[in-house]
């Protein structure tokens, strides 16, 4: 495969982000991480242990509806052995919604124990909803909701200020914008934080990340290449080969018969940002 590229990313707004986080964090009670659970450390911001010191934090395994059952199953027994509190969440089916109330109240039982002892048991528990961008918060915070207070779209930055929005079981949640860091340390970081459609496209070699996706399905989801792709033997076939394989299989051609190599690789990207290419986690705990 070819190098991984370098992928560096930080607007302007994530430095105010991470300001704003630090003035927020004595309003709040607990810091709800919310990362991508096809990549669970790769969405994990390392600025955040930092930030939050010993605010009492958990953290959600958000789209674990795209992620391996398998390695999100995996990934939960990492979290819990390390004493970090875990919950499989997804905004689309609801899964993990209904108990993230409970799941927070637990984790601050001595908390309410001690509101409770002062006679401010109905006091709102106040949360700070806190990832790297398209993770799903705003999504998160809708589900709960009920509606559409927090803006949604599927493109990374979109939420630029805080705000609050109260939810029906005595909570507050604080949505904090997305933030990355200033440098991935480890290439590989950056390189899946570009296939889940964390860092802007626009900065990105589009047919380059796509060879680099294929490339990683080839060895660990064989199958999805030959069912979805209709790709035979792709282990076998260079990066560039397989990518224009994809294109000459969808019909993708321009003059002279060449394959449209940059829509091929939208195509492979989109599939796989939308679920399409079915449950594929990137990467496991330790490996």
């Amino acid at each position: 495969m070819p190098e991984i590229p370098s992928i560096q990313w930080f607007p302007g707004h994530m430095k105010k982000t991470e300001r704003m986080i630090q003035q927020s964090l004595p309003l709040v009670d607990v810091a709800v991480e919310i990362t991508d659970a096809r990549i669970p450390q790769s969405s994990r911001n390392p600025l955040l242990d930092r930030l939050l010191g010993t605010k009492p934090r958990v953290i959600l395994l958000n789209k674990s509806d795209m992620a391996d059952p398998v390695i999100t199953r995996e990934w939960m027994a990492y979290y819990r052995e390390g004493g970090v509190p875990v919950l499989a969440t997804d905004c689309r089916s609801g899964l993990g919604m209904k108990e993230f109330p409970a799941f927070v109240r637990k984790e601050l039982a001595e908390l309410l124990e001690r509101r409770g002892e002062k006679g401010m048991a109905g006091k709102p528990i106040r949360a700070m909803v806190l990832g790297i961008p398209n993770v799903g918060k705003s999504s998160f915070i809708n589900r709960m909701a009920g509606n559409k207070r927090a803006k949604v779209e599927d493109r990374p930055g979109v939420t630029r200020g805080k705000q609050w929005i109260r939810i029906d079981n005595g909570f507050d949640l604080l949505d904090m914008p997305g933030i990355l860091w200033p440098k991935f340390e480890d290439p590989a970081v950056g390189e899946k934080l570009a296939f889940t459609g964390a860092v802007k496209d626009d900065v990105l070699d589009i047919e380059l990340l796509a060879m680099r996706l294929l490339a990683y399905l080839s060895v660990f989801y064989p199958a999805v290449l030959t069912e979805r792709f209709k790709l035979e033997g792709s282990e076998g076939m260079k990066d560039y080969e397989r990518l224009e394989a994809v294109g000459r299989k969808r019909g993708m051609l321009i003059s002279g018969g060449e394959v449209n190599t940059e829509r091929a690789a939208i195509t492979v990207l989109d599939e796989f940002r939308s679920g399409k290419l079915g449950r594929i986690s990137l990467e496991r705990p330790g490996r």
